[in-house]
């Protein structure tokens, strides 16, 4: 497997600055206290680049929004999470039933690899839309296989329901893969082909 370092991202031709992607909004939570461990994880780092190919994806996902609901932008709440902070995340659940919502850092985040994004979608007005939970709500509610249940008891609105499902379509239709618990999370392709064939971010 290949290492980078996130020291060295600026100058490596693989990857893209989130600057560079335009009709978008970023706020990385894991720059900001606004996470679940409630602090910066991210500075004095700049993390927000994506790999190349996944940045090509979210201008795809640009460019849908803007027949399928030009209300709507992209809000991107992690892109490229260096391994050192996949760590720290994995550490700081340690000993909890919390990790199955991480990847093992030895086995490598698809984020670690500038491959993932976490997204959700703003409104005209700036403000998110609702997804039913915030961002990292590490509880069944965040899980979009069990949907139709809680759609069924009433826990999700048919509204959060939808809005999720404008996310995913906005996502998938770009080459992006959802995954069973977390709405905001979506990797650029198949994750077994990312880990063996793309260089990893220390």
């Amino acid at each position: 497997m290949r290492m980078s370092t996130i020291e060295g991202i600026a100058t490596d031709p693989a990857f893209r600055h989130l600057s560079t992607i335009g009709g978008i909004a970023v706020d990385l939570r894991y720059a900001t206290p606004h996470n679940f461990v409630g602090r910066d994880l991210y500075s004095p780092y700049d993390c927000a680049w994506l790999h190349r190919d996944a940045a090509a994806a979210l201008e795809r996902v640009v460019a849908w929004l803007k027949t399928a609901c030009p209300d709507c932008t992209p809000l991107v709440l992690d892109a490229l999470r260096p391994q050192r902070v996949q760590q720290q995340l994995w550490d700081a659940l340690a000993g909890t039933d919390l990790q199955m919502y991480l990847a093992n850092p030895q086995r490598g985040s698809i984020h670690s690899f500038g491959m993932a994004l976490d997204i959700t979608l703003l409104d005209a007005g700036g403000r998110e839309l609702d997804m039913g939970t915030g961002f990292d709500d590490m509880t069944e509610l965040s899980h979009p296989a069990l949907e139709a249940r809680f759609l069924a008891s009433g826990a999700l609105t048919a509204q959060q329901a939808a809005n999720r499902q404008l996310l995913r379509g906005a996502m998938f239709q770009a080459g992006f893969v959802g995954i069973n618990t977390e709405w905001w999370h979506f990797d650029c392709g198949d994750r077994n082909v990312v880990r063996q064939t793309f260089s990893r971010v220390l």
